[in-house]
């Protein structure tokens, strides 16, 4: 069965509506339009421009209907940055980009009313001066006004689902993103919150990747000739989609998600807060299915971007493969830069910022464009080699690839410098990594295999399962089918008609496990185990979806 998938992917320059078709074994995806997301400077604050999103969002819908519609829609966006709702459900003013200077120095304001160990220790996230920690740290204490009118905060993603469902969600992937979400807990930390005077009462809830925001608003349907669609919490954090896109075999990598930022990094089971880990930096932020992506943020593509940016406002109209072919041809090893240095953060004139690091730090000083594109592509290079090796002493383990993904891994300069530098395999792709995974994120679950992982010892490890009928077909998976070699001693016809229902459907027992099971090997009573599928909503006309729980005794529901 064909299932269509609506996927917007916002980056800090542009963004683009992606529709995509999956037909069972192959994933094809179009993209219907692309914008600007050009931040708007107002009485000198950086703002962003959420009303010309939910237009774009909007023109995009229509775009997709006319080229046969979608049965889903799926955001994504950059982390941190959100926006305010008072009581009425409006937006207080537009959300203020991260790049805005206002929170310099608010973090060492922080620290001295909690020590920077700490927070790391309850939120295991780097240390970046634009953190939404800090960001609503201001507020509270530069405008509490504003933040004492607020009835509701929302990140980026989750505010651009509500205006489409007024639905008040947040999506785990970029809470972790915010300074705020505790991953030992799986919550927002509200006695850091309330430490630093910021109001808990406008945090919403936090759902999981694959949960539902809520269907289109009868008044979008009614607007744009559209029907009542689910919007899908996909892993809304960029970097968390791109992750969830690579193609690695192995169980230990690295990757290298290559866009304005390079989010360099592994994936891991449990948050590492050693430590080492608090001196590297380095950041825990949730994935899909919980898992932990443990990376380090650096300076990437920007320095290159905001290069380019200068040169055409001073009228050379240079594409990114004529300063990739002056790099080349630049001599190499002449001047290094620290790529995540705070003057480079800030728009404006990069180049002359780089001609003047390099003057401070007695090096030879870039003249040409050339010789600044080659200072930049070996400073990256250097930077992924560091924290390479970096990443490999805080984890204990040798890693012998790496994978790189996203716009970045068209210059081939750079994939090129990476390998050398950091002396391994560079596999490059996909392009598309972020509306891939963005894409595959309200699919996977249903498509990969019916049951998804193994059913856990008590009944707080679900599992997913995706089927379309009690009994054989050709349409898809039954739910007798997922349960074969297990008697059921009960099974009830669930509500198909009335798929949004919650209810028991299915209860089993596992008799005859073998005791030479491990997992069963202490206790023979665990032998028998129940298994019970709740009902959730269906995503999908035709299918549907459950959780499964593994539990010894009945369940009091």
């Amino acid at each position: 069965m064909e299932k269509r998938i609506l996927a917007f992917d916002f980056g800090a320059s542009s963004g683009r509506a992606m529709l995509s078709r999956f037909e069972g074994n192959q994933l094809k995806a179009e993209e219907i339009h692309r914008f600007s997301n050009d931040p708007v400077v107002l009485n000198g604050v950086l703002y962003w421009d959420i009303v010309r999103m939910m237009f774009e969002i909007k023109r995009s819908i229509s775009l997709a209907l006319a080229k046969g519609g979608f049965d889903a829609i799926g955001i994504d966006t950059w982390g941190v940055d959100f926006g305010l709702l008072d009581r009425r459900g409006n937006l207080m003013q537009n959300p203020v980009h991260y790049r805005d200077p206002h929170t310099v120095g608010v973090p060492e304001q922080v620290f001295k009313i909690i020590p920077k160990e700490e927070i790391y220790e309850k939120t295991g996230i780097q240390l970046m001066r634009f953190n939404t920690l800090y960001q609503l740290y201001y507020l509270a204490r530069e405008e509490p006004a504003l933040l004492a009118q607020a009835d509701r905060f929302l990140l980026m993603p989750d505010l651009m689902a509500y205006f489409l469902t007024g639905e008040k969600k947040c999506e785990v992937t970029n809470a972790s993103t915010t300074n705020l979400y505790n991953p030992t807990l799986k919550s927002w930390d509200f006695q850091l919150c309330r430490t630093l005077g910021i109001p808990t009462e406008i945090f919403p809830p936090i759902i999981s990747t694959g949960e539902i925001y809520g269907n289109l608003l009868p008044e979008i349907c009614e607007e744009l000739s559209c029907p009542s669609v689910p919007v899908v919490a996909v892993a809304t954090h960029d970097t968390a989609s791109a992750v969830f896109s690579c193609p690695a075999k192995e169980k230990d990598f690295v990757y290298i998600s290559c866009g304005t930022w390079s989010l360099f990094g592994t994936e891991l089971g449990k948050p590492i807060m050693s430590e080492k880990a608090i001196a590297a930096n380095f950041t825990n932020e949730i994935g899909y299915h919980h898992s932990v992506r443990f990376l380090k943020n650096i300076m990437g593509l920007w320095l290159i971007q905001e290069s380019r940016r200068q040169w055409m406002r001073e009228g050379s109209e240079v594409g990114f493969d004529v300063l990739e072919n002056e790099a080349l041809e630049s001599r190499p090893f002449q001047c290094y830069i620290d790529t995540d240095a705070p003057q480079f953060e800030t728009p404006g004139n990069l180049p002359r910022r780089i001609q003047e690091y390099c003057e401070r730090t007695g090096q030879t000083v870039p003249q040409t464009r050339g010789e600044i594109m080659r200072c930049i592509y070996q400073s990256i290079a250097m930077r992924y080699k560091y924290t390479f090796e970096t990443l490999s002493s805080i984890t204990g383990k040798k890693y012998k690839t790496i994978h790189m993904f996203g716009g970045g891994i068209k210059d081939t300069l750079l994939c090129k410098m990476t390998a050398s530098a950091c002396g391994v395999p560079v596999y490059a792709g996909p392009v598309e990594a972020t509306v891939m995974g963005n894409i595959a994120s309200p699919v996977w679950p249903w498509e990969k295999s019916g049951i998804i992982g193994k059913p856990g010892k008590s009944s707080g490890s679900p599992t997913i399962l995706r089927f379309t009928s009690l009994s054989s077909g050709r349409n898809g998976r039954s739910l007798r089918g997922l349960f074969k070699g297990r008697r059921l001693e009960r099974i009830a016809e669930p509500p198909f008609g009335k798929a949004r229902q919650k209810g028991l459907v299915l209860h089993s027992h596992r008799k005859n496990v073998s005791p030479r099971d491990k997992i069963h090997r202490k206790n023979a009573a665990e032998n028998q185990r129940r298994f019970y599928v709740l009902f959730f909503k269906r995503l999908f006309k035709g299918e549907y979806t459950a959780l499964l729980w593994a539990v010894k005794h009945p369940l009091k529901i």
